[in-house]
């Protein structure tokens, strides 16, 4: 048998508010960052077992004008400085409104798609975690496995049938690890 390398990874797909740090609505000042305890220690994990860690997240704050594109890279540079340098390969957000149609706004699969081209992803081994059900549907689309953590909307959430529901990012993460690449 011919075995051919593997070249494509798989990755974790996680939502920003909610799921990595408290959701203040429209978060637009670095103060406002504050990431949930016990998140950089399960990414640094998932991280190890050879996952890409890549943000997803709808930021249409932007797109209504409540805060530029500018200060959304200044509260970026805060999550990865309370998260740890090194942690998030990378982030990708889109900032239009819901109302507009758009590829790429959750709970479309736009933004996992640009990251599968440009990590070489293996979306069948890969992990959409996040609070909403736009994040759960956004993973279903792009064909990735899906987590609801019952952390911020996670909590109220019914109208989703993720494939796993975790209290938390640790628990989530423990899900993902006990599973593996398979």
């Amino acid at each position: 048998m011919i075995r051919v390398p593997e070249t494509s990874r798989p990755a974790v797909f996680l939502d920003r508010d909610g799921t990595l740090m408290q959701d203040v609505d429209y978060c637009g000042d670095p103060k406002q960052v504050n990431v949930f305890p016990n998140v950089a220690g399960p990414l640094r994990r998932l991280k190890e077992h050879g996952y890409k860690i890549i943000v997803i997240t709808n930021q249409s704050g932007i797109g209504r004008g409540y805060f530029t594109q500018r200060t959304y890279y200044t509260i970026e540079r805060e999550l990865e400085r309370q998260l740890g340098e090194g942690i998030l390969d990378a982030t990708y957000f889109c900032a239009d409104l819901p109302e507009c149609a758009s590829d790429r706004r959750k709970p479309n699969a736009g933004m996992l798609l640009e990251a599968e081209r440009d990590f070489d992803l293996d979306l069948a081994r890969s992990f959409m975690v996040g609070d909403k059900c736009s994040d759960i549907e956004s993973g279903e689309t792009a064909g990735v496995r899906t987590i609801l953590v019952k952390t911020g909307y996670g909590k109220d959430a019914t109208n989703c049938s993720p494939d796993f529901v975790a209290s938390d990012l640790s628990e989530a993460a423990e899900i993902i690890l006990k599973l593996g690449h398979g």
